[in-house]
């Protein structure tokens, strides 16, 4: 995977060279603790962190090339290519270093607030029953075949992605199937990568503390549609898209190829029909152009419908057989952290989920309200340093639909916890209506602890928000916070 330094130089228009250009460079990496003999260090400017500062390290540890915006210090002997952008630059010379890994087998992306992760793990599993290699980037993990690597961002940035794509190219995958996040999409982290079938689950609120506007949030969204058609080496260009969402037509705009629309509420290239939502499944039939096929789910809510048809939308794209796709799906379990029961003996239902945004949280508690038997208590809280705005929205979402509201941390970062609570309870208290009951516990062990000793037998307890997550963001420190095993330990002591 080596490449010439003058090869690398050759695709940087601006650049402004100090010192050797014939050398070779065995790796490239923004990250001084990951710089190797031979390496080329990229400085990029962070929010927290400026990667300038960490150039002494990296030319310690045996960089040859730093890739630069300012003027700096180097080691005798390390060149220095200085360029206006270093982000822009990386996005140019990733890729290139990696021989395009994208363009050696077919690539999906699903970008949307909410549903992303099912989709790419309901995708992969079609895929997979369908004989295909199969690599999934995303949320929870990174997985090359049955290969799992640990994750740092829902979509990586450009150099470490292009990095896991070239070792699934490498590993002989035939499909990478990938999350694509907003922000991976406006800061250009997926550069490079040529998409053959790109998906749209829904937009709902969420990131405006980095979009700004609504507006902006979709337009990053439509990015990935424009990008199908936009210098393509490969062909087969598909659209899946959720066309009962209201943004749609942003993405439908953006999009210049094929496009398969799916729906529950309209009519559409795939549309359910004849829903039917239980505590252990769901069910609803598939209409198109195949005709008519029920399909019978092991996954419940109307959410994971929509996420379900987005999968067949995608797989059909990429040529799978209907039935192959239907045997598929009505196999699927689940994916960790999505609408997960936690069993531990007790008498009543507890979900975890990581729904995090007002949209997210709405589908959960109305998928539980279906088959509530009796109480619905919810355990939530709001990210912070995260869309401020979310917050009474959601609190309001959970005093209409929960009959117990608890209010807790998620990851208050660097906020005051009492604080974003003081912000959820706006809302709660604008929906809090009489005979439910609301409390707010800053400590979400505690706030578990509560939920799970008011629960009694038929009950259900939600506690959404980390779902998957394993770890708690304080302000000083990251602690080790699995909602799940709390949930087992708790039920434990009680027993």
């Amino acid at each position: 995977m080596a490449k010439s330094l003058k090869e690398l130089v050759a695709l940087l228009a601006s650049a402004d060279v100090k010192g050797e250009l014939d050398r070779t460079i065995e790796k490239i990496t923004c990250d001084s603790r990951q710089v190797i003999p031979g390496s080329l260090f990229i400085c990029l400017t962070g929010a927290k962190v400026d990667g300038h500062d960490y150039i002494a390290q990296a030319c310690q540890a045996g960089a040859v090339a730093v890739l630069a915006e300012k003027e700096v210090a180097v080691e005798a002997g390390v060149s220095v290519i200085r360029v206006p952008s270093t982000r822009a630059a990386m996005q140019v010379v990733g890729p290139y270093f990696f021989d395009y890994p994208a363009r050696k087998m077919r690539l999906i992306g699903v970008t949307g607030t909410n549903g992303k992760t099912t989709t790419t793990y309901l995708i992969r599993h079609i895929l997979q029953q369908a004989g295909f290699k199969v690599g999934l980037i995303g949320t929870i993990q990174t997985m090359i075949g049955e290969r799992i690597l640990p994750v740092k961002n829902t979509t990586p940035d450009v150099v470490d992605l292009q990095g896991i794509l070239a070792d699934m190219a490498a590993s002989g995958m035939d499909y990478a199937v990938m999350e694509v996040s907003s922000h991976a999409l406006s800061l250009g982290r997926v550069s490079g990568c040529e998409f053959d079938t790109a998906v749209f689950t829904n937009m709902t609120q969420d990131h405006l503390d980095f979009h700004i506007t609504f507006e902006h949030y979709a337009a990053a969204k439509s990015l990935l549609f424009q990008s199908l058609d936009q210098g393509a080496v490969k062909e087969g260009k598909t659209a899946v898209i959720n066309i009962d969402d209201p943004s749609s037509g942003v993405m439908l705009r953006a999009a210049h190829c094929r496009t398969i629309r799916y729906a529950v509420k309209q009519p559409a290239d795939l549309r359910a029909q004849e829903v039917e939502v239980r505590d252990d499944g769901a069910r609803f039939r598939l209409t198109g152009e195949f005709g008519d096929w029920p399909f019978h789910l092991k996954i419940t809510g109307v959410f994971n419908i929509y996420n379900v048809m987005a999968a067949v939308g995608a797989t059909l794209a990429e040529g799978v057989d209907l039935p192959v796709i239907r045997l598929a799906v009505e196999s699927f379990q689940s994916v960790p952290g999505r609408f997960e029961l936690v069993k531990a003996g007790q008498p009543f239902t507890v979900i975890v989920d990581y729904a995090h945004t007002p949209d997210g949280l709405e589908n959960i508690l109305r998928t539980a309200q279906q088959f509530a038997e009796k109480k619905m208590i919810v355990v939530f809280g709001c990210g912070g340093d995260r869309d401020k705005t979310k917050r009474p929205i959601m609190g309001r979402l959970a005093a209409q639909y929960a009959d117990v509201i608890i209010a807790t941390s998620d990851n208050p970062r660097t906020e005051d916890p009492e604080t974003i609570l003081q912000e959820i309870e706006i809302g709660i208290r604008e929906g809090l209506t009489a005979g439910k009951q609301y409390e707010s516990i800053v400590n979400r062990r505690d706030a578990i602890h509560r939920a799970l000793h008011l629960a009694q037998d038929g009950d259900i307890v939600i506690i959404a928000g980390k779902g998957h997550e394993t770890y708690q963001i304080l302000k000083d420190r990251t602690i080790s916070f699995d909602d799940r095993e709390v949930v087992r330990e708790i039920i434990k002591e009680m027993k």
